[in-house]
């Protein structure tokens, strides 16, 4: 396999992948794209390489940037912007998992409390109540689990992860 045939597999493997990270599959392949790259693209070199339009592009590389996983860089005596990716993993997975709690975990949270207020009695109120106070503490939990993650050193991580699978 040529580093072309690899850096290709890499890239759609990876697109297809963060799929299931609540991320589309272009913004992906160019996150992906910029993470093999040794060095900053611009966006005429995303565009040509992953064959996509500039719309496309520049909207994709904007939310990378958003998620805090790209960088923009200028270089000097050029008007392009070029961008680099988060290198580190770690950091990466990182990102990723505060951007997710931001966006899914914690609007659920507030509505599970909001809804919680249901007024009412009977067999009916009492069920709607029980879930939706599940579900609260489930996502609290999660929540919480996330963040301690977050916050944690990813060497910590690693050697508990390799003492579990031994």
């Amino acid at each position: 396999m040529t580093l072309d045939e690899g850096k290709e597999k890499f890239i759609q493997a990876w697109g297809t992948m963060a799929t299931s990270w609540g991320v589309n599959r272009t913004m992906a392949q160019i996150h992906a794209l910029l993470l093999v790259s040794p060095e900053p693209l611009n966006a005429d070199q995303v565009m040509e390489a992953l064959k996509i339009s500039r719309g496309n592009a520049n909207m994709n590389l904007r939310a990378l940037i958003d998620w805090g996983l790209v960088h923009k860089e200028l270089k000097t005596g050029e008007r392009k912007e070029y961008f680099r990716a988060e290198k580190d993993i770690w950091e990466v997975v990182r990102r990723i998992i505060v951007e997710r709690k931001k966006r899914e975990l914690e609007p659920m949270i507030r509505a599970m409390e909001e809804v919680s207020a249901v007024q009412g009695a009977g067999p009916e109120v009492e069920e709607f109540r029980k879930v939706v106070e599940d579900i609260r503490q489930l996502s609290t939990k999660a929540d919480q689990v996330l963040e301690r993650l977050v916050q944690t050193d990813p060497n910590w991580i690693l050697t508990a992860f390799l003492r579990l699978i031994r």
